[in-house]
C-alpha cells in the first residue's frame, strides 16, 4: 500500500512510513515539524544514516553534558573557542584536550540516534519526505538496521492511548509474517520479547497473549506494539480463507528456535567472497539451483530453502561489514531468491517447471571477445536498468549495469561516461572514474559534457588546474556549456 509522502503523524504513524521508505529502498529526507523545531532523518537507500535538529537541547555540546562526557565548564570553554572559529564543536573538544577522537565518534552517533527516537514521540507532528541525494559532508554515520532503530525507538513510548489506537482489537488474532525480510530482522529482543513472539502462533488472540505471558498488560500490549510496529508479527489470515490456504504461516515450516538462532560468526572478508560469489552466478544460475531444490523437493521442503537462504542472505547483514557496496549485493540476491520461491512454491507450477528444464541463462557476451555482432537491444536494457539503480542512489548496481552496457555495446561512449558517472559516487573509485571517462573522450572527443564532467571529476579530486583545463576545453567545443562555467568559477 502506498503512504502519502507528505502529511501529519497523527494519520499517518511514523513507524508504518520508515518501514515504507525501507522496504521501497528510498533514497531522500524526512521531515519533522512541530512549533518549536524541525527534526530531520537522512535515509539512503531506506537505511537512515544520520539526523540534525532545531532544538537546542539536540546539540552535540547539550547531548555530551547530559551523558556526562564533558563537564558545563568544558563547554563553556568550546562555545567561547566556537564564537571565534568556524569549526565544529566537536572538533573543538578534541582540540581542546576534553574529548578523545574515539569519544566524539561515540558522541556524535549518541546524538543522531537520541535525535531520531525522539521523532518516535512526537505527535501531531508535520512531515515531509523529500526523495533525491542527501548530503554526504558528514563522515560519521549511523550503522544500525531500521528494525532495530524501530525497535529500540518504539520502546520509550508510553502512550497507552496511541500504542491502543495503533493496534488492532484485543479479539485479533496474529501470526508470523510471511515476509522474511520483515522476520529476519536484525533485531537484539530480549527473553520477556521471546517470550511474547512464542504465544504469536495463529491462534491465540490478543487477549490470550496478554493472559499467558505471566507479564501486565501493559508491558505485553508494549511488546507486542513493537514486534507488529517492525512487521514481524501481522494480523492472521482466517481459518479456511484462500489465503491462508494458497500460503500457510511460516511457522508451520520452521520454529521459532529457526527465527531467533543468529546466524553463524562470520568474518568479514570471508562473508564477503560468499556474496560476491554468488552474485556474480547470479545470471547463470537456475532458479531451482538457486532455492537449492530438485524435482522431487516437495512443497514444505521448498519452503525451508526459501527460509534458510532468505535468513542468510538478509539485507541486515551488511551492517556488520565495513564494505558498502555489500548491501546492493546482498539486496540483489535477497529479491533473486525470492522472484524463485514465487515462481516455484506452487506444486503445479513447480512440475511445470521440471517437466520443461531450462538451460542456463548464460551471461551477455562481451563483442570484442565473441567477435559476434553487438546487441544494442540488450546493451540498451542494461543501460536503462542503470539508470533506474543510480536514480535509487544505488551507485554500486548501476555501475555493475552500465559496466555490461559498454562490454556489450563497446563503442557507444555514452555508456561509458554513464560508467564513470557512477564510480564518481562510490568512494575510492575517482580514479575508475577518471579511466572511464578518457574512454569516452576517446570515441566522442568532441562531446563538450564528457569534458565537462572529467572536470568536475578533478575538481572533486582536489586538482583544480587539471579541472580548469577540462572546464575550458568544453567550453571551446560548446561556449554554452554551463556545467563547464560554473565549473570553471569553482576552480578560482
Amino acid at each position: 500500500m502506498e503512504l502519502p509522502l507528505k502529511g501529519n503523524t497523527n494519520d499517518t504513524s511514523l513507524v508504518k512510513l520508515l518501514v515504507h521508505i525501507n522496504r521501497n529502498r528510498k533514497t531522500g529526507t524526512l521531515s519533522l515539524t512541530l512549533p518549536a523545531y524541525t527534526k530531520k532523518m537522512y535515509i539512503h537507500l531506506g537505511d537512515v544514516v544520520f539526523a540534525s535538529s532545531t532544538y537546542e537541547d539536540d546539540r552535540l555540546g547539550e547531548m555530551l553534558i547530559k551523558a556526562g562526557k564533558i563537564s558545563v565548564e568544558q563547554y563553556d570553554k568550546s562555545v567561547q573557542v566556537l564564537k571565534k572559529s568556524n569549526k565544529r564543536q566537536g572538533a573543538i573538544l578534541v582540540e581542546l584536550g576534553y574529548l578523545t577522537p574515539k569519544d566524539l565518534f561515540w558522541g556524535v552517533k549518541y546524538q543522531v540516534k537520541e535525535i531520531i527516537q525522539s521523532m518516535f514521540q512526537a505527535e501531531d507532528a508535520d512531515y515531509e519526505f523529500t526523495e533525491g541525494e542527501i548530503p554526504s559532508q558528514e563522515v560519521i554515520t549511523l550503522k544500525m538496521s531500521m528494525g532495530n532503530l524501530i525497535f529500540d525507538s518504539v520502546r520509550r513510548i508510553e502512550n497507552w492511548t496511541r500504542i491502543r489506537k495503533e493496534m488492532p482489537d484485543t479479539s485479533s488474532v496474529l501470526s508470523l509474517s510471511k515476509d522474511p525480510l520483515s522476520l529476519f530482522q536484525d533485531i537484539e529482543l530480549s527473553p520477556h520479547d521471546k517470550k511474547i513472539l512464542s504465544l504469536v502462533n495463529g491462534k491465540n488472540t490478543i487477549k490470550e497473549v496478554f493472559e499467558n505471558s505471566w507479564l501486565g498488560s501493559f508491558e505485553a500490549l508494549k511488546i507486542l506494539y513493537v514486534l507488529w510496529s517492525i512487521g514481524m508479527v501481522e494480523l492472521a489470515e482466517p481459518a479456511g480463507s484462500a489465503a491462508a490456504r494458497a500460503d500457510n504461516a511460516p511457522d508451520v515450516t520452521i520454529s521459532l528456535d529457526d527465527i531467533l538462532q543468529p546466524n553463524a560468526d562470520e568474518e568479514e572478508e570471508a562473508l564477503a567472497q560468499r556474496v560476491d560469489a554468488l552474485y556474480t552466478r547470479l545470471d547463470t544460475i537456475k532458479p531451482s539451483e538457486l532455492l537449492e531444490i530438485d524435482e522431487k523437493s516437495d512443497t514444505e521442503t521448498v519452503k525451508k530453502s526459501y527460509y534458510r537462504l532468505a535468513k542468510e542472505f538478509h539485507p541486515d547483514r551488511y551492517f556488520t561489514t565495513k564494505d558498502d557496496s555489500l548491501k546492493a549485493k546482498l539486496t540483489t540476491i535477497f529479491d533473486a531468491i525470492t522472484k524463485a520461491y514465487n515462481l516455484l512454491k506452487d506444486d503445479a507450477e513447480r512440475k511445470k517447471y521440471f517437466r520443461q528444464p531450462k538451460k542456463a541463462v548464460k551471461p551477455p557476451a562481451a563483442p570484442e571477445d565473441s567477435g559476434t555482432p553487438v546487441d544494442a537491444g540488450k546493451a540498451e536494457t542494461q543501460f536503462k536498468d542503470g539508470i533506474s539503480e543510480f536514480k535509487r542512489g544505488n551507485y554500486w548496481g548501476a555501475a555493475d549495469k552500465f559496466k555490461w552496457a559498454t562490454k556489450l555495446a563497446p563503442d557507444n561512449a555514452n555508456y561509458w561516461n554513464y560508467l564513470s558517472l557512477a564510480l564518481s559516487k562510490i568512494p575510492g573509485r575517482l580514479k575508475d572514474a577518471e579511466e572511464t571517462l578518457q574512454t569516452a573522450l576517446k570515441l566522442d572527443p568532441s562531446n563538450s559534457d564528457f569534458e565537462a564532467n572529467l572536470g568536475l571529476i578533478y575538481l572533486k579530486a582536489g586538482l583544480k588546474k587539471r579541472a580548469a583545463v577540462c572546464f575550458e576545453k568544453a567550453l571551446k567545443i560548446d561556449p554554452g556549456n554551463d556545467k563547464a562555467a560554473k565549473g570553471l568559477q569553482q576552480t578560482g
